[in-house]
């Protein structure tokens, strides 16, 4: 079954049609644009959204094709969720920080309860622009969708019980700098996090974390997927901090993997990381990757250097054959969702 691929580099979105033998077809799509988040649902693969800091909301409804700005919810949309079984019920961030939701598949948005009313908000600040902050990355609770995970860049992890009428300040035990969470909905409680300040898991719902570590050698935790076919493997992108994980210049961006997400907290026996690099190329000039789950073990890598595939898990990847040029080796890839 071919899969289609929403990749979203800094200036514009391929939209990479995948065939099972690898064979890979890839059209630029909206250039020009400045990107910050793309989401889909293989519920409805024609269907996808991308998020912008200049022009909002853009949806497609023909694969990719054509797209149109859809919601006067601001300009700068800084990530994008669509529920699991739902494909109708999607979810937006923003900068400043806000929540929206629509429930019609983006032709009308409510906002949320105000983010900003919670205690800690006085603290959050993200530092390239210190007197704003965003919502970086919205999950959906796969079992429950009036539970909402929600990364503050930077300053908290928050979430809501209720579909974002009431919001849950940030756990005591919670990374600040969140830039990435997952959801599985063969665990049923548990959530990862990958964080500027390193990587954390949670087993009961975000009341409590641990923050397994063994093996990483980079703590500035960008990507994270873990595959449909196993909540126990976790892959992450990490970087020694924010210069050598987004600037081209400097760049030097590794991948790890764990497959013990399900000791994470316990005695005895903790997950370690190892280096999960086999196909992925040399971590020197290379920006953190952004990573996505497709079917099964089937993982997508996005990087400066292309667009990557593995089929068991991360354990080994394969690059695919798309064009490549040097201004796409420039960039620093913003988000990749796979339907």
């Amino acid at each position: 079954m071919t899969e289609t691929v929403y990749a979203a580099l800094d200036d514009r979105l391929l939209v990479v049609d995948v065939a099972p033998d690898r064979e890979a077809r890839a059209s630029e799509r909206l250039v020009g644009r400045d990107f910050e988040a793309v989401a889909a649902s293989p519920d409805r693969p024609d269907r996808a959204f991308a998020g912008t800091v200049e022009s909002g909301i853009q949806r497609t409804t023909d694969g990719g094709d054509t797209w149109e700005r859809v919601a006067d919810i601001g300009d700068r949309v800084t990530s994008l969720a669509v529920a699991a079984g739902d494909p109708d019920l999607v979810w937006a961030g923003t900068e400043p920080s806000a929540v929206y939701r629509s429930t019609d598949g983006g032709g009308s948005w409510t906002s949320l309860a105000p983010l900003t009313d919670l205690p800690s908000a006085s603290k959050w600040s993200f530092p390239p622009r210190p007197h704003t902050h965003h919502v970086r990355w919205i999950e959906p609770d796969p079992r429950s969708p009036d539970r909402l995970y929600v990364a503050i860049e930077a300053g908290a992890l928050v979430r809501t019980t209720d579909g974002g009428e009431t919001w849950l300040d940030r756990p005591v035990d919670a990374r600040h700098d969140n830039h990435t969470l997952a959801t599985h909905p063969d665990a049923p409680g548990r959530v990862y996090a990958a964080a500027g300040d390193g990587y954390a898991q949670s087993a009961d719902g975000g009341d409590t974390w641990t923050h397994p570590q063994d093996g990483l050698g980079h703590r500035y935790v960008w990507g994270l997927a873990v595959p449909r076919s196993d909540p126990d493997t976790v892959v992450v992108s990490a970087a020694r901090g924010p210069r050598s994980a987004h600037t081209v210049n400097t760049a030097e961006a590794c991948v790890y993997r764990t497959t013990g997400a399900d000791r994470a907290g316990q005695d005895g026996d903790p997950p370690r990381w190892s280096v999960a690099m086999d196909g992925l190329p040399d971590p020197e000039g290379t920006v953190r990757s952004v990573l996505a789950a497709a079917g099964g073990a089937r993982l997508y890598a996005l990087n400066n250097r292309g667009l990557y595939r593995s089929p068991d898990a991360g354990a080994s990847w394969d690059r695919l054959d798309l064009d490549w040029p040097e201004s796409y080796e420039r960039q620093t890839p913003r988000a990749l969702a796979v339907v």
